[in-house]
């Protein structure tokens, strides 16, 4: 039976590295995969899924109203897919998780999601929050922060290498502006924590 995954984490844990090498699996067994990612995130070239450590592989991209239950429907139409791949599902709005839960429960292929949790003023990304609701299943891809324990926060960096506070939720980047932290460090980052 199909369902709607979602891997989530906080930044730099791995969740394109593991999309890639589940996707990889399925084709190494015959069975097709159709990915997604997007569109906003050009890091690596527009409508390319690509790990930090060197694997990439090409995408369809999606827009803020993109319908993803036309778009897998006509995928489907084109050839069989075994499995729906998407990338940077933070992105995706409430009325998309909807459309990705439609194309799991109508069309019957299994869908997993891989994106953030929380932005770097740790609130939920809109897509996350519908996805947390409405996941059949959630794995958490887990990082650590530099004491050693589980990261759950991000803070986001200015050109000078200061934590912000403040911005808009979205800014696209990768190690030069995002750091993987646990909430207690996070704290510290932000200043809601007094040192000692």
């Amino acid at each position: 039976m199909a369902k709607l995954y979602f891997n989530y984490s906080t930044m730099n844990a791995g969740k394109s590295t593991l999309l890639l090498q589940a996707s990889h699996n399925y084709r190494e067994r015959g069975m097709a995969t159709y990915l997604i990612t997007a569109q906003m995130d050009t890091r690596a070239g527009e409508g390319v899924i690509a790990s930090r450590i060197g694997i990439a592989e090409p995408a369809d991209t999606f827009g803020p109203d993109e319908d993803l239950h036309a778009r897998i429907a006509a995928r489907l139409a084109a050839g069989p897919v075994d499995c729906v791949f998407l990338d940077e599902a933070q992105f995706l709005s409430r009325a998309q998780v909807w459309q990705l839960a439609r194309a799991v429960d109508d069309l019957g292929v299994p869908v997993m999601a891989y994106g953030l949790r929380v932005d770097f003023r740790g609130e939920l990304f809109p897509g996350s929050a519908a996805l947390l609701a409405l996941a059949d299943e959630m794995r958490e891809v887990r990082t650590i922060c530099h004491c050693g324990k589980k990261a759950t926060m991000v803070v986001r960096k200015g050109p000078d290498g200061a934590v912000l506070r403040d911005g808009a939720q979205v800014q696209i980047g990768g190690n030069e502006t995002y750091l993987s932290l646990c909430r207690r460090h996070w704290r510290e980052a932000v200043g809601d924590r007094a040192p000692g």
